[in-house]
């Protein structure tokens, strides 16, 4: 990495409230864009769970057919065996034929009976999972229809603001990149540990901004004076003077308009 030019103090203060100013800028456009990409991903998960399910359900029915088709065969085949058997009745010799034929007969007679039980239970079966396919095809309808309409509230803001949003990234980059490591690693612990991600705020009125902790006078005049980096003893927050927070906002607000 190239070594970083000597600069002053206010030098410093003024490229880590420009920084500030920048990152702030794209927090405001990642609020405004909120929680809509989890709530797309998580309509999309949910959508391809829908779709899983209904493919489960349809293979599931198209299982119970074949298994439908197996039985009427079995049927079949035991009404021609107990035809068969009946021919073969008629034929025997002694009793003990007779009734063995007569075991036979009775067996595919249960064939046929334990056969027709399980056709009920499959067509039971398929109609209620026909009702759960319906049911899961109404949801998978409502789900696709509120995914599409929150891809679409997405899509608007990135087209709004993705370009600015990528523009503005590569300047917080670039103006990193000319502040001394030290205050850099400095300003991102700040942004992590308090609320609304300012690290740089000026004095308001006497206060640190956001804050309602007054800074003494003399405190206030060596801020004004730009010769040191001073925090606030109560947020840790880096503090600029008024003045130079105005001149910088003016300066930042041009290159925004840019973008």
């Amino acid at each position: 990495m190239a070594k970083k030019k000597e600069v002053t103090v206010e030098e410093k203060l003024r490229a880590l409230f420009d920084l500030q100013l920048i990152d702030s800028r794209i927090d405001e456009i990642r609020n405004v864009r909120g929680e809509l990409p989890l709530e797309v991903e998580d309509l999309e998960d949910e959508v391809a769970g829908l779709n899983t399910r209904l493919e489960k359900l349809n293979a599931d029915l198209e299982s119970l057919d074949h298994k439908i088709k197996d039985k009427k065969n079995l049927i079949e085949e035991s009404k021609a065996q107990i035809k068969k058997y009946g021919e073969q009745q008629k034929n025997v010799r002694n009793n003990r034929e007779f009734n063995a034929i007569s075991k036979e007969i009775e067996y595919q007679e249960l064939e046929i009976e334990l056969a027709e039980k399980h056709i009920k239970e499959f067509y039971a079966q398929i109609e209620q999972k026909k009702q759960v396919i319906e049911q899961t095809q109404e949801r998978s309808t409502e789900r696709k229809k509120h995914l599409d309409h929150k891809k679409g509230e997405l899509n608007e803001i990135l087209s709004e603001t993705e370009k600015e949003e990528q523009s503005l990234i590569a300047k917080s980059t670039d103006y990193k990149d000319e502040i001394e490591d030290r205050l850099v690693k400095a300003y991102t612990r700040i942004r992590e540990n308090v609320k609304n991600g300012l690290a740089v705020v000026p004095i308001e009125r006497g206060a640190s901004g956001g804050s309602f902790f007054t800074i003494p006078p003399q405190v206030q005049m060596e801020i004004a004076g730009r010769k040191k980096i001073i925090t606030d003893e109560h947020s840790g927050r880096i503090l600029v003077d008024q003045e130079l927070a105005e001149e910088e906002r003016e300066k930042m607000q041009k290159l925004f308009a840019k973008m």
